[in-house]
């Protein structure tokens, strides 16, 4: 009984080969037909689903300004600490102080493209971009801070 449970997982493993070198040999000869793509040859035509998770990026607009309130319901949702909002106190025209971020700091090395960040933010002021080559030599430049400097937040937005 072992010996023939044994002589028959061999023989579909021998099956299991064949049928994986003849779908080989078929692409094998037939070369007309395209079925990778040809990295970094084709970066002009090269087209990324939309729901592609790259990095997290922080829009902002001809004016300079963004959404982000420093509400920092983003960097709680982050499982992994990849978020860190500092906030700063602003004195409106009125007098008032209003909550503002003084940086938006996001830790690409450590950021698992979750989306958990971005599901959380109440006014949309992050979202996921499509670009995903992020090699460099040294590790402190994965480290980026997503406000631009002398930004503020947009009018509207509470």
């Amino acid at each position: 009984m072992f010996i023939k449970n044994y002589i028959s997982e061999i023989v579909q493993a021998i099956k299991s080969l064949l049928k994986g070198m003849k779908m080989t040999g078929y692409y094998f000869t037939h070369h007309k037909e395209i079925i990778t793509e040809q990295y970094p040859d084709n970066r002009n035509t090269l087209q990324l689903a939309e729901r592609f998770r790259g990095e997290v990026i922080m829009p902002h607009d001809e004016n300079n300004e963004h959404a982000c309130t420093g509400c920092t319901a983003c960097e709680l949702a982050c499982p992994n600490g990849t978020i860190k909002i500092i906030t700063k106190h602003d004195i409106t025209p009125e007098g008032k102080k209003k909550k503002a971020i003084d940086a938006f700091i996001y830790h690409l090395e450590l950021c698992t493209m979750c989306n958990l960040c971005i599901e959380a933010c109440p006014t949309d002021a992050i979202k996921m971009s499509n670009a995903f080559e992020h090699s460099v030599y040294n590790r402190r430049d994965l480290t980026k801070i997503l406000n631009q400097p002398n930004s503020k937040i947009r009018e509207g937005i509470e």
